[in-house]
């Protein structure tokens, strides 16, 4: 497993966009807007119906039904049926956007990602400064609900494919698979795939109260048993129809599929709705069998637990005995500090997007003098100093004359400490920018490393200034 740094730009939506409807288990008005968001913000709901209008991250770890769709929670706040959306983002390649509704479940519109891939298309995609960063994935992970058999796997590959199989056991429909092998193919073979429901399931829904929004437009009802004159007269009902009629094809109502293959399309798209819950781009290929948002979930949780640990301890691939990119004498060109506070000696790779340093500690330090003279330990504090030194090599690189500018901190968010660094240790430090520099302002991740495991990481916001010259 490894995280990549690719060389394709971020992209969000040009301009806003609003779709209205109602959603499929509430029964309820609802107004989705799609709206641009900056570099690294991901997807994000926003419910501007409530008190503070409160914003729910699309985060797998805030998922907590899945009943009968995907079900975020956040402090009380609830965003219904989400996978329908979210899954016309990621395959219009779209990496951040916030999505704004006035209830809490977006419109089912015809049970397909459709109308909000259009949306998308009329809004315009724009290219963002940031670049991507993508999960790839070198070893087979997988997931296997042990009651249902449902299983899904992702496994090393060129690019993002998905490939699902389903088996309803039922007559009126059997197996069936479905595939896509690039993202570029969403939007022509499976955004219009609608939702699909059997009439047992229905029966039971109406019941509880549920598909309140439910349409013969915007769901597939598979007609798996004998029908009832008492069950289509509460159909017509639900349904506000005058008739109710089982064709041929076992389709409830005058329904035409737009593929044979359209469940299994649908749970494809469902597949791909869940697992941007990750909140990264995947490289490789995701096969799914008898996938339900259920394991979807589930198995997003896993991957985002992978990928945080993973990028905690993606240790830069640094050779220590290469001719650095600047050594300890051009960082003192650049930089202000000085001995005994100069705590970076070289760096090794610079760019716009991330910088990556090292320090050789050793027992000469001024500060191991009095830090545990009998068991010296690198002050936590002077780890981050060292981190925020690495940092200010990238915002020092963005003026022509960094020897007349200062670096000073502005704020240091979730500052972690894993690992003792001792005399003998080589810090190899990570710095990476979190939004772009404006104004001289530098908000980064930062990252340092020692004997191939991480020792400490913190968020940190630096503003430079030039020097006044009397």
């Amino acid at each position: 497993m490894a995280i990549i740094n690719t060389d394709v730009k971020q992209k969000t939506i040009k301009s806003e966009i609003s779709l209205t409807g109602v959603g499929l288990h509430t029964g309820k008005d609802v107004t989705l807007t799609f709206k641009p968001a900056p570099e690294n913000a991901g997807f994000a709901f926003k419910r501007i119906d409530l008190e503070g209008a409160p914003v729910i991250e699309a985060d797998a770890n805030y998922v907590t039904n899945t009943q009968r769709g995907t079900c975020l929670e956040k402090n009380g706040v609830t965003i219904q049926t989400c996978e329908h959306v979210l899954a016309a983002l990621v395959g219009m390649g779209i990496d951040n956007a916030l999505l704004e509704l006035d209830n809490s479940e977006p419109p089912i519109m015809d049970g397909s990602s459709k109308f909000f891939v259009e949306a998308i298309e009329k809004a315009g995609i724009v290219e963002q400064e940031a670049t991507r960063e993508v999960f790839e994935v070198t070893d087979v992970i997988s997931y296997t609900d042990e009651e249902t058999g449902s299983e899904i796997l992702v496994m090393p590959a060129s690019d993002y494919k998905v490939t699902t199989m389903v088996d309803f056991g039922t007559k009126v429909l059997g197996t069936q698979n479905a595939t896509l092998d690039k993202m570029a193919d969403f939007k022509d073979h499976i955004s219009c795939s609608r939702t699909f429901s059997f009439l047992h399931e229905l029966e039971s829904l109406l019941e509880h109260g549920l598909i309140k929004g439910g349409d013969l437009n915007n769901a597939i009802v598979y007609v798996d048993k004998e029908i009832s004159p008492n069950t289509i007269e509460k159909l017509k009902v639900a349904f506000n129809k005058d008739t109710i009629a089982v064709k041929p094809n076992g389709i409830l109502d005058n329904l035409t599929l737009h593929h044979p293959n359209e469940a299994a399309r649908h749970k494809l798209l469902d597949v791909i709705g869940d697992l941007a819950l990750i909140g990264t781009h995947i490289k490789g290929k995701v096969i799914a069998n008898k996938p339900g948002h259920f394991v979807n979930t589930q198995f997003a949780k896993k991957m985002s637990k992978l990928i945080k640990n993973e990028r905690r301890n993606n240790v830069p691939k640094v050779d220590l005995n290469q001719t650095p990119l600047m050594d300890v004498n051009q960082i003192m060109d650049m930089l202000p500090h000085r001995q005994p506070f100069l705590l970076l000696d070289k760096v090794f790779e610079l760019t716009d997007q991330y910088v990556i340093g090292a320090k050789n500690v050793t027992m000469n330090e001024d500060f191991f003098r009095g830090h545990f003279p009998g068991a010296p330990v690198m002050p936590g504090v002077l780890i981050v100093e060292a981190m925020a030194q690495t940092g200010g090599i990238l915002v020092l690189s963005t003026v022509p004359d960094p020897e007349n500018y200062l670096t000073f901190f502005m704020k240091m968010d979730n500052v972690k400490f894993k690992q003792k660094v001792m005399p003998g240790d080589t810090l190899i430090f990570k710095c990476e920018l979190i939004t772009p520099i404006r104004r001289g302002i530098c908000h980064m991740q930062g990252y340092a490393y020692a004997n191939g495991k991480l020792c400490a990481e913190a968020e940190l916001m630096a503003q430079i200034t030039k020097v006044k010259n009397d």
